[in-house]
């Protein structure tokens, strides 16, 4: 069969997506914080916007109290909502690919001035920012200030340089001497050096080697705590008070006198030397009560009011053909300011119908807290504001609600639900709730197993098996029975 260039036509329909509809997208889903940013960087680049409220006269209309961008010409309003409709109407594989392509243009940082352009102001806080000190650079510091020969300097650098995140050594005596070219002997001796720099118990090798070097910094080294440590840790973490009496030739009382001295030892030597930061959570929206009925606000502080350049809108309207290239310019300069302000409008407005909708189910969690929090997916409020559930879940991503239960992520509200004894519906989360109240409550002496823990919920029409309390138990950080047990604990 011979090759051949042939031209067909042929009808296919397809959606595609504008940048001004891309950049929707992205609007919709950056967090407060990120969307300054965004604003601020856009104010720069762009010189047909600007910072001001429009006046009625400009844009037709007042602007919405909530939203602080005012709306452009009304001609965008019609084609931006046919657009995001044709997106919501994307499934949730399509768009996933779309945000692993994109998932980083909007993300840019804005670098600040070190200092104000006559020279007199303060520096930025960039500038202000000091790098706090690693475990790996403080244990240098020490072994740099030690008396110690170059041969076990070598040592106890590659002894440093390879402990894991909690500040333990995870190579063996013989990997280390290999790397080295150091008798184990040396190696020992370096070690139990590091052992007792600060924090002491650093590059154990074991939890048990760890609390015993914090013992023998406390002249502890032949105590009763430290024969628990070293033979009985097993049955301390068992809480087997009375086994360990009985081997160790001692009373309860002082099996549970030293053993609240262990607990008092740090089993990571590395805390204090994460590398986390802090990050300050600013809430998006606020539900305050006003009188009988719960009110929601959205947090624009920061977000700067924006407008279109009557003076840039005039230019880009001129006549003259020895100026078609300017005004071309212009033109795309304004209509990027107008489609960047509705973008935000639509998003302000959006993330309003999309909390408002969310404490219409959620009514009693306002009033009562976390127990009578309802089960709720995203189809539920996606139908109720008449959305697609892909973009209600753009609309919850990275934002904060503050309620007069607490601050929370939007995302928290939607939980999965358990069917209870007499027919209702009740979210994981209020059982989670529920299961913490009993532990918080049990015999410290006598704690509840997770079968009784489940009898406990039965009584209060909640269902659910054993093994759904030990995950719920276990999502929560809340050890088992065996471990919470205190033989000697005093109300």
């Amino acid at each position: 069969m011979a090759l051949e260039i042939r031209q067909v036509q042929k009808l296919v329909q397809q959606l595609v997506m504008t940048p001004q509809l891309q950049q929707a997208i992205k609007l919709l889903q950056l967090s407060r914080v990120e969307l300054q940013e965004m604003i601020t960087k856009e104010l720069q680049e762009n010189p047909a916007l600007e910072e001001g409220v429009a006046d009625e006269s400009e844009t037709g209309e007042q602007a919405r109290p909530e939203v602080k961008a005012v709306s452009p010409e009304p001609t965008v309003e019609p084609v931006f909502n046919r657009e995001l409709s044709a997106v919501d109407k994307m499934g949730t594989m399509e768009f996933q690919e779309y945000l692993d392509t994109h998932s980083n243009a909007m993300h840019s940082s804005l670098t600040a001035e070190a200092m104000s352009e006559d020279g007199d102001g303060p520096p930025s806080w960039e500038n202000s920012l000091t790098k706090k000190m690693s475990l790996e650079d403080h244990l240098i510091w020490q072994l740099r200030l030690s008396k110690i020969a170059e041969r076990e300097e070598a040592i106890g650098l590659y002894i440093i340089q390879n402990l894991d995140e909690n500040g333990y050594l995870t190579l063996s005596s013989e990997e280390v001497c290999k790397a080295t070219d150091r008798t184990p002997e040396e190696f020992e001796a370096v070690l139990k050096r590091i052992h007792f720099f600060d924090p002491v118990g650093v590059a154990a090798r074991d939890l048990r080697e760890c609390l015993l070097a914090q013992l023998e910094n406390l002249g502890l080294g032949d105590s009763l705590a430290a024969r628990i440590v070293s033979d009985h840790l097993g049955h301390l973490e068992s809480r087997r008070y009375e086994k360990m009496a009985r081997d160790l030739g001692a009373t309860i009382d002082e099996i549970a006198a030293a053993a609240h001295l262990i607990a008092t030892l740090e089993p990571k030597p590395s805390r204090g030397f994460e590398q986390d930061e802090i990050r300050t959570v600013l809430p998006d929206v606020f539900v305050e009560k006003v009188g009988e009925e719960y009110q929601i606000f959205l947090n624009d502080d920061g977000v700067p009011r924006l407008r279109v350049s009557s003076l840039y809108r005039r230019m880009s309207g001129q006549g003259g053909a020895e100026e078609e290239q300017a005004r071309q310019y212009l033109q795309e300069k304004v209509r990027a300011a107008a489609w960047l302000i509705k973008s935000i409008q639509q998003r302000q407005q959006t993330l309003f119908r999309v909390t408002q909708s969310i404490f219409k189910f959620q009514q009693e969690f306002l009033d009562h807290g976390v127990l009578h929090l309802k089960p709720m997916v995203l189809r539920d409020v996606a139908e109720d504001i008449h959305m697609h559930e892909s973009t209600v879940s753009r609309a919850t991503a990275n934002k904060y609600v503050h309620t007069p239960q607490g601050l929370y992520e939007l995302k928290f509200f939607f939980q999965s639900g358990l069917t209870v004894r007499n027919g209702e519906d009740v979210a994981s989360e209020s059982v989670k709730e529920k299961i913490r109240g009993i532990v918080d409550s049990e015999d410290k002496r006598k704690p509840y197993s997770d079968q009784h823990i489940a009898a406990l919920l039965s009584n209060d029409s909640v269902e659910i098996a054993r093994r759904t309390v030990a995950k719920y138990r276990e999502a929560m950080g809340i050890l088992p029975s065996s471990k919470r047990r205190q033989p000697f604990f005093r109300k």
